[in-house]
């Protein structure tokens, strides 16, 4: 039985309007589901269901508006169906950009931010340490949860803003410390160094964690103290994706991992060695083709932070993109000042590259060219992108698309992967 505040059982009994009543009904339901004996606050949240999938997903937003529900606690928006900054650059069925308009419209309406970013953890008042909060989109979550040590379950489409108008989760999961628990022990054993340096290594690692470890929390042994968000934000969104990773401990790097012993809490853990030869297999699953012309390069996925565009400038250090080659760097409108700022929406203008807001490429059908390969140094964007957009995918490192988006071919560094 659930142990139901005052608060809650206004909810319940509509004191708060229809729509917000259907909303506690989804959040108890949960709660049943996940055997939680009591809810507990949120003092954020992130909702992903502002992406549309058909009109099953208006129509709930639309019942929840009309109803009268009204967000509780701040609540950032996720990627819309299209970059609403720059409507030039949709190419979907204008019906189906249409209905995704009135979503938009919905959330925002329910006082949703309008973010449209898939990494509100780069935008400035973001969780800390301990804080409770419902966020959805499944890298935003493992960075949460990982990387700011802020406490999500992996809520998805629906729940996601139920929470966001109760302000209330099902206290049960990832909330609690027990749910936390390391279980899972991944030891990097005789990976060359020089991998360890180059960001690329971390996706394709991300990646090989997500691929086996199925429910358990994963603990990483051997990636250097140093390693910066963005590499750790490369690590979340690749578990999340070939896998559901929500959370993961690296030891001497994430919060809750001091040490092998604070990660698993004390308890028993299961060893698995990743070995060079592990990765190749894991780099080379991201790639599904090559031997097709490149058509175009799709990095930001998840968005890309100031840092990764400040590496995208000095690579191309003021060269142009081939003129056959389409360029697409994703990120989240909150940038754009900055990037304006610096001069740099102006050098990527010169040189051919399109900043996308408000969206992701694998997501809206934004690219043009997808008769031949796209090449992009996300392993989210190559795990997605086959289906979701029907492309073939090359994965390699952020040097190597702009090497190859500049020549108007697929060029590699030889020497990347010495090694393995």
């Amino acid at each position: 039985m659930l142990d139901l505040t005052e608060r809650d059982q206004g909810f319940v009994a509509g004191e708060f309007g229809p729509g917000a009543r259907f909303a506690m009904e989804i959040v108890l339901s949960a709660a049943e589901t996940l055997r939680a004996t009591h809810l507990i606050d949120v003092v954020s949240a992130h909702v992903d269901s502002c992406i549309y999938n058909g009109q099953a997903g208006l129509d709930f937003a639309e019942r929840l508006r009309d109803g009268g529900a009204k967000v509780s606690v701040p609540t950032t928006l996720n990627v819309a169906s299209l970059d609403l900054l720059h409507p030039e650059l949709n190419q979907g069925d204008p019906a189906t950009l249409a209905s995704a308009q009135q979503l938009v419209r919905a959330y925002v309406d329910m006082g949703g931010r309008q973010t449209w970013t898939c990494a509100p953890y780069q935008l400035p008042e973001r969780p800390v340490f301990g804080d409770q909060i419902a966020w959805a989109e499944s890298n935003a979550i493992v960075f949460a949860n990982s990387v700011l040590g802020a406490r999500t379950n992996r809520y998805g489409d629906f729940i996601d803003i139920s929470c966001a108008i109760t302000g209330r989760v099902p206290a049960a999961g990832l909330h609690l410390d027990e749910g936390r628990r390391g279980t899972r022990l991944y030891r990097l054993a005789d990976i060359p160094p020089s991998l360890l340096e180059e960001d690329v290594f971390y996706p394709v690692l991300g990646h090989l964690i997500g691929l086996s470890s199925g429910n358990e929390v994963p603990i990483i042994e051997g990636i250097p103290l140093s390693t910066s968000e963005d590499r750790l934000k490369a690590i979340g969104a690749a578990s999340a994706s070939s896998g559901s990773v929500a959370l993961f401990h690296a030891i001497g790097v994430t919060p809750e991992a001091p040490t092998l012993e604070a990660a698993s809490q004390g308890g028993d853990v299961d060893v698995v060695e990743i070995r060079p030869q592990d990765i190749a297999g894991a780099r080379d699953q991201l790639t599904t083709r090559s031997d097709l012309p490149l058509r175009a390069i799709a990095i930001g996925t998840p968005h890309l932070s100031l840092d990764g565009f400040g590496q995208l400038i000095t690579l191309l250090d003021g060269a142009k993109i081939h003129p056959d080659i389409e360029f697409y760097a994703s990120t989240g409108r909150d940038s754009l000042p900055e990037l304006q700022q610096r001069g740099w929406l102006d050098i990527f203008e010169r040189s051919g590259v399109t900043v996308v807001t408000d969206t992701c490429t694998y997501v809206t059908p934004i690219v043009k060219k997808i008769d031949g390969v796209v090449m992009t140094d996300s392993a989210k964007w190559a795990w997605y992108a086959p289906g979701n957009i029907g492309v073939d995918v090359v994965f390699g490192s952020l040097a190597e698309c702009v090497a190859s988006a500049m020549a108007g071919r697929i060029v590699r560094n030889p020497g990347l992967w010495d090694g393995i």
